[in-house]
């Protein structure tokens, strides 16, 4: 909650111009690529920007920050933040935690604790 954390990015290449319900859901055919092929330095970008969209929206506990990145470096757009990403096993979120070292049950461990610690500060 104080210090927020950022995974590797993931990235999605929809399988048509427009990643729609059927790509996503039913046909399955989109690829996923965890961690993203991104240029030298633009994860640190990435990660820089995911963190100050997080604290600019004053989120708390996890959340994931979904953007757009525009080649010929003119860099990320902020799409929206997930403050309740998928946990399914398509889902990002949990695959990039676990390409960044952070395994599924630890990931729960943390999203618990963030929660304790955020009804804590509360009740103060």
């Amino acid at each position: 909650n104080e210090e927020p954390r950022v995974s590797v990015a993931g990235e999605i290449i929809p399988a048509a111009d427009f990643y729609d319900f059927e790509d996503k859901y039913v046909d399955g055919a989109a690829k996923t690529i965890v961690p993203a092929d991104l240029p030298p330095g633009a994860a640190e970008e990435m990660a820089e920007l995911a963190q100050r969209s997080y604290r600019a929206l004053r989120a708390e506990g996890l959340a994931r920050v979904d953007m757009f990145y525009e080649e010929g470096g003119r860099g990320f757009l902020v799409n929206e933040i997930n403050t309740f990403p998928g946990f399914t096993s398509i889902s990002m979120f949990p695959m990039m935690w676990a390409a960044s070292g952070l395994s599924y049950p630890d990931l729960l461990d943390e999203m618990i604790r963030l929660a304790l610690e955020r009804h804590a500060r509360r009740r103060r």
